[in-house]
């Protein structure tokens, strides 16, 4: 039997019925337009602030500032303590939402050398464009009239990670200038000290996992595949550090009366970790890629992204590649051993005619899920230990140094563990549809890329899948000198964020 209602039902019913409609057929690339500049204008604020996780006292304007902001678009701010700097939470609610999405970001950076920046200040944002080849500086009022995609705005933290938190911010914004909401309920983290390697994030995590709850995490962090083309990666390696250092004699001895006779432990740690690798590149310690086999449907995933080998060669400047395995993206299915410092005695205008007392090694590991990190550890120890070495926790006595022919002290670090999520998981698929209505395409889908995120202690503490959303362009030197963000990459992360905040969970 068909039903009717009376005329001022409809009438009181139709507000509603539109603003369904509405969070459906939301303009995406309009609504984005009309925000683009508020959204430089809360970037070039952010960006402003000193931002080094070294430095606890140039945190503290940081993490005011987002309180202030969230807190005035009506969001519910705690700060939550950890054995550091505090985590920032904040908490949007909605009466009829069924499903809770966590966001993380992190608000510091990286030292900056000044010096090396090709602007007066790294916390002073600059637009650039690039002008017969070189990077020529513009005024930012020139964004009220004209616009290009490829101009750039120069800043620490432009990119990593304070230009996605404004996208955030610049897309909430627009939603809800717009009159919509989603239709689930948004927690976001904000970590202070993910550039120290967040070392009390983890046991921050289990102490706030009750406030922290959710049914997802979305990470906002990290850059677009080498084509820049919308991308999603479901998983990031962990990493954990080792410290080796090799002693000589007490002091620095002159290398004319002393070399030929006092060993030289520049020479012996060179020896030692050049026995960790073969000449191809692999990990020659027996057991470090025990436990990763990938199948034949894991490789096919693995061949979708499109990657171009010859062109990331030709980016990186290199002849040839290590032999861990036949692609890029095979190659960070496996842990890694890494280099990242060496240091003995002084070089160029430091040079001086010793044999050094001490040679230091700082090694990164970086972690896949099938990779224990305490197990690398305990196979890495007995390699040295294979090689002869006593291995020490702290510098060598004498009696030490007598009785023992080489010695070497250990400092091992664990940061965190990786993650991976499956690309049909709930948030992979949810992300896949928001993608879709804002790029008219599938994004690419990272199997696990290759920098480290702190998301593992939420994956494990809280039991919820996670993928990140990333945004910026590939080429924007984070971490280094002259860091910057693309203004396509911008607009298309604001476009991004309101795609997920419109799409229904």
């Amino acid at each position: 039997m068909k039903k009717s209602f009376p005329l001022f039902v409809l009438l009181l019913t139709l507000p509603t019925i539109l603003l369904a409609q509405g969070k459906k057929a939301i303009d995406l690339d309009a609504v984005t337009e009309k925000h683009f500049l508020s959204g430089i204008g809360i970037l070039n604020d952010l960006v402003s602030i000193p931002n080094n996780s070294n430095n606890k006292e140039e945190l503290v304007p940081n993490i005011e500032w987002c309180e202030e902001n969230f807190e005035k678009r009506g969001w519910k701010i705690e700060r939550l303590e950890t054995k550091g700097f505090p985590m920032l939470l904040a908490e949007k609610t909605f009466p009829k939402a069924q499903k809770t999405v966590l966001f993380y970001f992190h608000v510091d950076g990286q030292p900056v050398e000044k010096k090396r920046w090709d602007q007066e200040d790294p916390f002073k944002p600059v637009l650039k464009k690039m002008e017969n080849g070189k990077w020529e500086t513009i005024p930012m009022e020139t964004l009220d009239s004209s616009y290009d995609a490829e101009w750039r705005i120069f800043a620490r933290s432009s990119s990593d990670d304070k230009g996605p938190l404004a996208m955030f911010l610049t897309a909430w914004d627009a939603l809800t200038q717009e009159g919509n909401s989603p239709n689930y309920n948004i927690k976001v983290i904000l970590d202070f000290e993910e550039e120290i390697g967040s070392p009390n994030l983890p046991a921050a995590v289990l102490i706030h996992k009750e406030k922290l709850a959710a049914d997802m995490m979305l990470i906002m962090d990290g850059p677009r595949h080498l084509s820049n083309e919308p991308t999603l990666s479901f998983g990031a390696r962990g990493i954990s550090e080792i410290t080796l250092t090799v002693f000589g004699p007490r002091a620095a001895q002159h290398s004319g009366h002393y070399g030929n006779y006092a060993p030289n432990p520049a020479f012996r740690l060179s020896q030692l970790l050049a026995s960790m690798k073969d000449d191809e590149g692999r990990v020659t310690i027996p057991g470090f890629y025990d436990g990763i086999k990938l199948t034949e449907t894991e490789k096919a995933i693995l061949t979708k992204v499109p990657d171009n080998e010859e062109a990331i060669k030709k980016k990186l400047g290199i002849g040839s590649t290590d032999k861990v395995a036949s692609t890029y993206q095979e190659s960070l299915q496996y842990p890694s051993l890494n280099i990242r410092g060496l240091a003995a005695g002084g070089v160029r205008e430091m040079a001086t005619t010793i044999v050094p007392a001490e040679a230091i090694a700082e090694i990164d590991i970086r972690l896949v899920p099938e990779s224990d990190p305490e197990r690398l550890f305990a196979l890495v120890r007995k390699h040295i230990e294979g090689q002869g070495y006593h291995i020490l926790d702290h510098t060598p006595t004498d009696e030490e140094r007598l009785k023992y022919p080489k010695l070497v002290r250990w400092e091992g670090t664990i940061s965190y563990k990786a993650f991976r999520t499956p690309f049909d998981s709930e948030p992979g698929i949810f992300l896949n549809k928001a993608m879709v209505r804002a790029f008219g395409k599938d994004p690419i889908k990272i199997r696990i890329s290759g920098g480290s995120l702190p998301i593992a202690p939420f994956v494990d503490a809280l039991q919820i899948p996670a993928v990140t959303v990333v945004t910026v362009n590939s080429d924007n030197n984070q971490h280094g000198p002259n860091e910057n963000i693309r203004l396509g990459n911008y607009k298309e992360g604001i476009k991004t964020a309101l795609a997920i905040f419109t799409q229904e969970l």
